[in-house]
C-alpha cells in the first residue's frame, strides 16, 4: 500500500477512503486486468488473419503482459488474495481456455494444425502449463529466465508441435515479419 500510495502521490489513508482494505483493492485491479485481458484475447482472435497468426498475437500479448508484472505477483495472489487468486483462474479456466480451444479446432479446420491431435487434452495441456508457470514461476526460471522468457518458449514449442507442414511454414513466415519488424 505504501508503493501504491507513493505511485499515486496521496497518503494510504485517502487510499483507504475509497477502499475497505487492501483486499478489496487488490479484487477490483485483478477483475479489471482480467477484464482488459480477455477484450485483447477476443481482438487478438478477429485481428489474426489464421490460427498461427493469432498465436503470434498473442505471444506479444504475453510479453507485453508479463514483462510489466513481478512473478511474485501470483505467489502474493495465492497466498495473501485468495478471492482475487480464485478469480485468476477461474478467468484462466473459463477464458483462456475456451481461446484455446477455438484457436485449436480453428486451426484444424484451416489446415495448419494436425487434424488427428486431440484439442481437448491438447487444450488442457496448455492450461496446465500456464497455471505451473504462474503458480510456481521459480522452477522454471530458476533466476536464469524471465517469466515472459520462458511462456514464449513453451508457447512457441507448444505452436511447433500442433502444427502440420503447412502450419510450420506460417511459423517460419510470422518468425520471419518479427524479426524484421
Amino acid at each position: 500500500m505504501d508503493d501504491i500510495a507513493k505511485h499515486l502521490g496521496m497518503s494510504k489513508k485517502t487510499i483507504y477512503q475509497h477502499f475497505s482494505d487492501k483486499d478489496e483493492l487488490v479484487n477490483i485491479l485483478i477483475k479489471d486486468k482480467l477484464g482488459a485481458q480477455k477484450f485483447v484475447m477476443d481482438a487478438c482472435a478477429a485481428k489474426a488473419k489464421d490460427a498461427v497468426e493469432e498465436l503470434f498475437f498473442a505471444i506479444t500479448n504475453i510479453h507485453e503482459l508479463l514483462s510489466n508484472m513481478n512473478p511474485k505477483l501470483f505467489y502474493d495472489l495465492q497466498k495473501y488474495h485468495p478471492k482475487a487468486w480464485l478469480a485468476f483462474k477461474g478467468f484462466k479456466e473459463e477464458n483462456l481456455g475456451k481461446c484455446i480451444q477455438a484457436n485449436l479446432e480453428r486451426g484444424i479446420k484451416e489446415g495448419l494444425y494436425r487434424s488427428e491431435i486431440k484439442t481437448d487434452i491438447l487444450g488442457q495441456m496448455r492450461l496446465e502449463q500456464v497455471d505451473l508457470l504462474f503458480s510456481q514461476p521459480n522452477n522454471y526460471t530458476a533466476n536464469k529466465y524471465s517469466i515472459t522468457q520462458v511462456m514464449l518458449e513453451i508457447t512457441e514449442h507448444f505452436l511447433y508441435g500442433i502444427c502440420n507442414a503447412k502450419g510450420l511454414e506460417k511459423i517460419n513466415y510470422y518468425k520471419n515479419q518479427a524479426t524484421q519488424s
